[in-house]
């Protein structure tokens, strides 16, 4: 049985200053650091690499974990820190808040960049826009305007 999702993972080239954005900028609450070597076998089966190392964080943010990574072997490839929503492959990240007008506004003053301030859609239910963080990766705030709407998240707000 599938329970939901649990994390979604992002890899960098700057793990502090990712942790640093998802923790102070965007809320995220710190839990854990660690990471591999070379050789842990273990690792390279399960990533899929080999001679894999890298070190990892694991934030929680309400009810998901964002999990960083930033491989030092092998070598990764840098991808377009602008590639387009429309390419194949997990696209964006969303962020349910509350008021997003102000969260627009408290994340634009800390420097994060958006295509267009909030916009409303299906005839006002959804109000939201595309940001992306210092990486790049896309990240869509939306805020759900009925609690009637099937896609609300009842996180106590």
């Amino acid at each position: 049985m599938i329970n939901g999702i649990h994390h979604i993972a992002i890899s960098t080239s700057n793990f502090e200053q990712i942790i640093a954005f998802y923790c102070n900028v965007i809320g995220a609450e710190f839990v854990s650091k660690g990471g591999w070597d070379k050789g842990n076998k273990s690792f390279d089966q399960a990533v899929g690499l080999k001679d894999s190392s890298a070190q990892q964080a694991m934030l929680r943010l309400n009810n998901v974990y964002i999990e960083i990574f930033e491989y030092y072997t092998p070598k990764p490839k840098s991808k377009d820190s602008l590639y387009p929503p429309n390419d194949h492959g997990y696209t964006h990240i969303c962020l349910d808040v509350t008021d997003i007008h102000s969260e627009y506004e408290r994340l634009v003053a800390a420097g994060m960049k958006f295509n267009a301030p909030p916009g409303d859609f299906v005839d006002g239910a959804v109000r939201a826009t595309y940001g992306r963080d210092p990486d790049g990766n896309i990240i869509e705030i939306q805020e759900i305007m009925s609690k009637d709407f099937p896609f609300y998240l009842n996180t106590g707000n």
